[in-house]
């Protein structure tokens, strides 16, 4: 897939370390920095998304002359999977720079250099051809002047009449074009844009609706946070909510991003605005759950498992924050309150809660033909909408040994009936010094018995 982004690209930079004490002179914490690392930001962020999901991407933005936009380059260059083709005009200003100081997983203070908006760039002929021959645009206006050019304006608004074009606005960028397919404001940018004020899904619809009369586009998409994000659409009559499974995520940066490319993705690939916002809001919910921006270091592409790229990243990013990693796992044929429990009682024993899951020919090996009784899709969905649960890999083995040795947690965690000693699991924990527990067991729940009630009320 060919897909355009064009837009501000800005240069990240994370510096993380600890903090334990503060400064003689004030009431500072002092940092002692550990490491930096350097990534793409704004509209280079999201070609290197698009790039590790094996799109073919060009990069339509302005970059400086300076030291700073040759390391732009270079990472740009050095993007995973896919190919990241730069098409930029001179910016003209200095490379801006925005630095995260970040301890024990979080951040403490962001320092900004060179990011006073500069005199919008001119766009080249090259920059206006690199909107042809694509299967879809993204911009991610960062407020920068790039979307300003009325030549490039008009060049996107006739891309916008062949391929689906999603708009990632800014509150100091200009307005998407007419033929946008979906516009992207969070909550807080709607408002504004709109002119309206509120809290909640009912000023999200509100400010949506407004918003595509006033820009003519065919859809908006308000981003919710944790509340998932609201659809309207042209001539819809009503607003469609996008709901999410809850993230623990203490770095949200790149969440937008993330949504943005993935629902450009979905578009080109024929869904529909409602499935394709289902499919993008989904995304970047794992994305967050994978560690965020920190995640970009992981090697890129998906492992042979049903969700275990996001499950290892997560598992990695929580290492490297010091936190501890715990793991289940289990069938789950009919989700009942002593799997909640059990859960909720795994997660209070750290800082992730891994599950692993039994795919479907797993579970008819250990439970018959007729089992499971819910696909491991849904199986999945419904685990993963419990607050408790940061991850869910499915695994085709019998147990879950493989699967462990590629997440490595530090606790194995089962319900009290069973004997720790007893577990494979145990064994293989050891190896790189985890151990398993045991949480308390609720007699009377069991998939078998609900399964066995819902059969006698027919």
């Amino acid at each position: 897939m060919r897909i355009a982004v064009v837009g501000d690209t800005l240069l990240d930079v994370d510096m993380t370390g600890s903090a334990d004490r503060l400064s003689p002179d004030a009431p500072v914490p002092v940092v002692s920095v550990e490491g930096s690392v350097a990534r793409a930001g704004g509209a280079g962020l999201v070609a290197t998304l698009l790039a590790r999901d094996g799109a073919a991407v060009r990069l339509v933005t302005a970059l400086g002359e300076d030291r700073r936009a040759g390391e732009l380059r270079a990472l740009l260059e050095g993007a995973p999977r896919g190919a990241i083709e730069v098409v930029a005009a001179p910016s003209g200003a200095a490379t801006p720079v925005k630095t995260r100081v970040r301890a024990a997983g979080q951040s403490i203070v962001r320092l900004d250099d060179g990011c006073d908006v500069p005199e919008p760039p001119r766009a080249t002929p090259a920059m206006l051809a690199a909107l042809e021959d694509v299967d879809a645009v993204v911009v991610a206006d960062y407020g920068r002047g790039v979307t300003a050019d009325p030549r490039l304006r008009a060049a996107l608004e006739r891309a916008g009449r062949r391929v689906p074009l999603v708009w990632d606005p800014h509150p100091r960028g200009t307005a998407p074009v007419a033929s946008a397919a979906v516009v992207t404001p969070n909550l807080t940018e709607a408002l504004s844009a709109a002119g309206t004020s509120g809290r909640g899904v009912s000023a999200a619809a509100e400010a949506a609706e407004a918003l595509v009369s006033r820009w003519g586009v065919a859809s908006v998409l308000v981003t919710l946070g944790a509340r998932g994000a609201l659809l309207a659409s042209r001539g819809a009559g009503a607003a469609h909510v996008v709901p999410v499974a809850a993230v623990a995520a203490a770095d949200t940066c790149g969440a937008g991003d993330r949504l943005s490319a993935a629902l450009a993705t979905a578009l080109a690939s024929g869904a529909a605005p409602a499935e394709a916002a289902a499919r993008a809001a989904a995304a970047a919910a794992r994305f967050l759950a994978s560690g965020g921006v920190g995640s970009l270091a992981a090697p890129a592409g998906p492992l042979p498992m049903g969700g275990a790229s996001d499950a290892l990243a997560l598992a990695g990013a929580v290492r490297a924050e010091g936190g501890t990693v715990v793991a289940t796992g289990g069938c789950f044929d009919l989700l009942h309150a002593g799997h909640a429990r059990t859960l909720a009682a795994a997660r209070g024993l750290g800082d992730c809660l891994i599950v692993c899951l039994n795919s479907d020919d797993s579970v008819r090996r250990l439970k018959g033909p007729e089992r499971p009784i819910m696909s491991e899709a849904d199986r999945r969905d419904l685990l993963m909408a419990l607050q408790c649960v940061d991850a869910v890999v499915v695994f085709d083995e019998d147990t879950p040994e493989e699967v462990l040795r590629r997440i490595r947690p530090d606790i194995w965690v089962k319900g009290g009936d069973y004997v720790a000693a007893d577990l494979p699991e145990t064994a293989v924990l050891r190896e790189w010094g985890g151990r398993t527990m045991t949480v308390p067991y609720h007699p009377g729940r069991s998939t078998t018995r609900l399964a066995g009630a819902l059969a006698r009320v027919g």
